[in-house]
């Protein structure tokens, strides 16, 4: 089933339910996922879905913090709660021993030597952990691999 139609019929799910938050945050996504198609002029696939997704959760963790530094830990709650939806409808994450596996193995396929060849290396796993992993993380640990 495609990704957009899977956070439509949940949409549906949350409306009948009357669950006002999973509401709410779901028709952010779908607003936020209409916005890219018109800006792009096109429809969007799957993994530019998981890209708009990711960018939100994204968003949502760095409000979180922010709030937490001022003490306004209820609105860092709400922002939590939308994290937890949206993950939903995010592939399962990698855990750290795929993720330097992955790693290694893209070193290695690239040939990589020095710090120059990242570029490289980062392309080749940017496909791969797109939505299941944080791309910072990866990137420190192509870093360390090649130190």
């Amino acid at each position: 089933m495609e990704l957009i139609t899977r956070i439509k019929s949940e949409q549906i799910v949350a409306m009948k339910a009357k669950d006002k938050l999973r509401l709410g945050t779901i028709r952010l996504m779908i607003s936020a996922i209409r916005q890219q198609e018109i800006d792009g002029q096109k429809t969007l696939t799957d993994d530019e879905v998981l890209a708009v997704i990711v960018k939100m959760v994204k968003q949502r963790r760095d409000s979180v913090s922010q709030y937490q530094s001022a003490g306004r830990d209820d609105l860092a709650d709400v922002e939590l709660a939308e994290i937890s939806v949206l993950e939903e409808f995010m592939p399962q994450p990698l855990s750290d021993d795929e993720v330097d596996v992955m790693v290694k193995d893209a070193i290695a396929a690239s040939g990589a030597s020095s710090m120059q060849d990242m570029g490289k290396i980062m392309a080749i796993l940017k496909p791969q952990v797109q939505g299941r992993a944080d791309m910072g993380k990866i990137s420190q640990l192509v870093k360390s691999n090649l130190a």
